[in-house]
């Protein structure tokens, strides 16, 4: 597999060159955390194989994603709000998930049938979660139904999935995959692994799935409008993405996150000087109803809808279309849409069909 290494291109150019802007943009933050608090937990609902689930998110807080430590994504922000250092003890991560059970504890009745960890980085990347400590996790939810812990394809590891898997647990392993189309992957969102790598990390879950007491999977994770494409561009590749991915067998699910403006990123950069608008949430739409029919559950999260710095429409319809979004993640009924309507959006169909340069955005 590829190595999170700098050096993948020339000196001084693309990989290398995106990485060094981004290092002396993230070298501006000057914030810190502590290691025995979580970044943040919520509760919600989500879609998933075995059904709508009540789900507990749990963000860690760690060292930080390895890549992004090197420079990583123009998107990304998250490595700005880990710990210091590039490690957090077994005892201070162990401290906060208790944290977070004490959040369900106080506001759910009953515990959430499905756990979601993130860590920013790479839950199974054993520099950031040591084994000892994810094989606590393991036993702590082993009465739930279902984990879903995210890692970048390289530390996929079917012996690593087996710490939830052995004890019962279905197992999800959700990868930041992107975009199916490796030229945008690399030069747009500056992350170094191939598609092959996610079909890799896919063949290793299906692999605990042929013999485990529990199922194992991946949940693929998109991204919609990375900077340095237009808003067509942008959704094209997003349906092309959808498709390829549900193709891949151990996809379960695919998730399209909107680009949303993150602090000490490349992306925040550009939006600054007028170089970059967050996607339309009509593009949203457009990407989940014409996917409908994809052999996968295909879902979408708009973070911070509504907002400049977020996937946005005119500011009057935003909450409207949130609502059907967040209803078609939970009934795939792409007849939800049909529901909304705004004048604004033939201002984002006249964005689709002329906006030919992503340095100039037609609207903000």
């Amino acid at each position: 597999m590829s190595t999170p290494d700098p050096e993948v291109y020339e000196r001084g150019r693309g990989m290398d060159a995106h990485n060094s802007v981004m290092r002396e943009v993230r070298s501006r933050n000057d914030a810190s955390y502590d290691p025995r608090e979580p970044t943040r937990v919520w509760l919600d609902e989500d879609n998933t194989p075995g059904g709508v689930k009540r789900s507990l998110t749990i963000i860690l807080n760690t060292g930080g994603c390895r890549w992004a430590r090197a420079g990583g994504c123009t998107m990304c922000g998250y490595v700005a709000e880990s710990v210091e250092g590039g490690s957090v003890a077994h005892e201070d991560l162990l401290a906060q998930v208790e944290a977070c059970l004490d959040h369900e504890r106080e506001h759910a009745d009953d515990p959430a049938d499905l756990i979601k960890i993130y860590t920013s980085g790479s839950f199974l990347d054993e520099r950031e979660i040591p084994v000892e400590t994810r094989d606590a996790i393991g036993e702590t939810f082993a009465d739930r139904d279902r984990i879903v812990v995210e890692s970048l394809p390289d530390f996929v590891d079917r012996e690593k999935i087996r710490s939830f898997t052995d004890r019962g647990l279905d197992c999800d392993v959700a990868v930041g995959l992107e975009t199916a189309t490796d030229r945008v992957r690399r030069d747009c969102v500056n992350k170094y692994f191939e598609f092959a790598d996610f079909e890799a990390a896919c063949a290793e879950a299906v692999a605990v799935d042929s013999d485990a007491d529990a199922a194992a999977g991946v949940k693929a994770y998109l991204l919609l409008k990375p900077p340095f494409l237009t808003e067509s561009e942008a959704v094209e590749d997003m349906q092309r993405s959808v498709r390829r991915c549900a193709a891949v067998e151990g996809c379960h699910t695919v998730s399209m996150n909107p680009t949303n403006v993150q602090r000490h990123t490349m992306v925040e950069e550009l939006y600054h000087d007028g170089g970059y608008r967050p996607p339309w949430l009509w593009s949203v739409c457009e990407v989940l109803e014409a996917t409908a029919d994809a052999d996968a559950i295909v879902v979408s999260d708009p973070v911070g809808h509504g907002s400049d710095r977020g996937p946005h429409n005119c500011g009057d319809c935003d909450d409207r279309v949130q609502r059907a979004i967040k209803d078609f993640d939970l009934r795939q009924d792409p007849s939800v849409f049909d529901q909304v309507s705004c004048d604004c959006e033939r201002t984002w169909e006249a964005v689709v069909e002329r906006e030919t340069s992503y340095g100039m955005p037609l609207a903000r």
